[in-house]
């Protein structure tokens, strides 16, 4: 992998894991355009998924700071159970993730024709939030679940997991700023879980990236991580995922026809 592949894809992992196009549906297309393999290396997959981990407890680092003050006070308040909901919300993805691991990785082969119809998906979730009812309740017990079987659809290439995350939550009336800070803070346990799984299984023993794309890849995708982050926030808030949708239709129609073009 050159630089300037791992530049690109640093920046399309960054940007498309906070914003509601999918990120690993993008970085199928990356490969594709750049004509890498798409097994070609787990490591740096591995190192720009830490990057946007790294950048959530940038943005959010006040609020976990307080999750964390407030658990050690060793007794049931606020701050343990909104772990607890995030605890709730993993299990349906971990069940996935366990149970089909195999065959979700086989999914991701530059299959663009699958990545444009999930797309297709991610469009039409974000398109029905314009008419989410406008209630502003807070993320319930029940609620935390169905926006985490909302996170395990999304281990498909092309469906967004925080357009999908945030979609099901603004459709199930949640406030717009408790959703969206919901669902960034809800990812920190499957990705750290899924990377510290790769290095334990020995993934990342063989790597054929070499140390400074690899750095590169992670400093990107963290920078751009950091900004998408704090912009969608901005973005939910303000109620403008029907523009999210537009693209998502545009790009899908697009991966399709490359598809049968090509």
């Amino acid at each position: 992998m050159t630089l300037l592949e791992a530049i690109i894809l640093g920046i399309i992992q960054g940007l498309t894991e906070f914003l509601p196009v999918s990120s690993s549906g993008h970085l199928e297309l990356g490969k594709a355009l750049l004509g890498i393999e798409a097994s070609s290396d787990v490591t740096f997959t591995v190192v720009v998924h830490g990057a946007t981990v790294l950048s959530t407890i940038v943005v959010f680092h006040r609020d976990i700071l307080g999750l964390i003050k407030g658990a050690f006070q060793f007794r049931w308040n606020e701050s343990t159970d909104y772990i607890f909901k995030i605890v709730i919300s993993a299990i349906p993805v971990v069940v996935i993730g366990l149970l089909f691991k195999e065959e979700i990785e086989s999914l991701f082969s530059n299959n663009v024709l699958l990545v444009g119809c999930m797309l297709l998906v991610t469009g039409a979730l974000l398109a029905f939030t314009y008419y989410a009812p406008q209630v502003g309740d807070e993320v319930s017990h029940s609620k935390a679940f169905l926006i985490g079987i909302a996170q395990a659809i999304a281990v498909l290439p092309g469906i967004s997991r925080s357009g999908s995350t945030i979609a099901i939550g603004l459709l199930l009336g949640i406030d717009k700023k408790k959703v969206a800070r919901f669902s960034f803070l809800m990812v920190l346990i499957p990705i750290i879980g899924a990377n510290a799984k790769d290095v334990l299984d020995g993934g990342m023993a063989n790597s054929s990236v070499s140390p400074l794309p690899l750095l590169v890849g992670f400093i990107t995708a963290f920078v751009s991580g950091v900004l998408a982050c704090r912009w969608m926030i901005a973005i939910v808030t303000r109620g403008k995922l029907i523009h999210f949708a537009y693209y998502c239709f545009i790009v899908g129609v697009g991966s399709i026809v490359a598809h049968f073009a090509i």
